[in-house]
């Protein structure tokens, strides 16, 4: 397993090892022992899969203490570009974010810590799966609109499918005025 940092404290794109032959493929998608190993959380206590088709874009999500969630973000099947935006306060890179694009080809994953706000817009019709550090609560949900102008995120996609709930979501200066310059 390859581990890439980034420019981001915490967050790091994971490149599992895969065997394939004329069969097909195997690889490991978690191993706790090789998570403690790289210093990664292994303490995983919920799974998320969802199906999206090409052009819907989810997110940005996060929620709240004390319900605040750490994930291991892959596709099982398709493309998707993946972004994690640091929405730690204090954080000396709060605000900026991260992109990568997740496929089914090359298997990789991403760790997204808590204190990020995640979202992701699907390249091809996908299965997105996620493991998490924390359960669900639908009083600790929160999220930044996806078309946030401070943040100016490119997502690819010139006219995105956004649920009605995603599609109200606040700016990140509203939901961090004091966080912002």
């Amino acid at each position: 397993m390859e581990v890439r940092k980034t420019s981001i404290e915490g967050l790091v794109e994971i490149f599992p090892r895969v065997f394939a032959d004329e069969r097909g493929a195997f690889f490991e998608s978690y191993n706790q022992q090789l998570f403690e190993s790289l210093g990664l959380p292994t303490n995983f206590v919920q799974d998320n899969q969802s199906f999206s088709v090409k052009g819907v874009l989810r997110g940005l999500h996060f929620q709240n203490e004390p319900f605040a969630q750490g994930k291991l973000v892959r596709v099982i099947s398709g493309k998707v570009m993946d972004v994690a935006v640091d929405i730690r306060p204090g954080s000396p890179t709060f605000g900026q974010y991260e992109t990568f694009i997740l496929d089914a080809e090359r298997n990789n994953m991403a760790y997204i810590p808590e204190g990020f706000a995640h979202g992701f817009v699907a390249l091809e019709d996908s299965v997105f799966s996620y493991k998490c550090t924390n359960v669900y609560s639908k009083a600790s949900e929160s999220g930044i609109i996806w078309n946030d102008p401070d943040l100016n995120i490119d997502w690819g996609v010139a006219d995105p499918i956004v649920s009605d709930k995603d599609k109200v979501l606040q700016p990140l200066r509203a939901l961090f005025p004091n966080q912002m310059a």
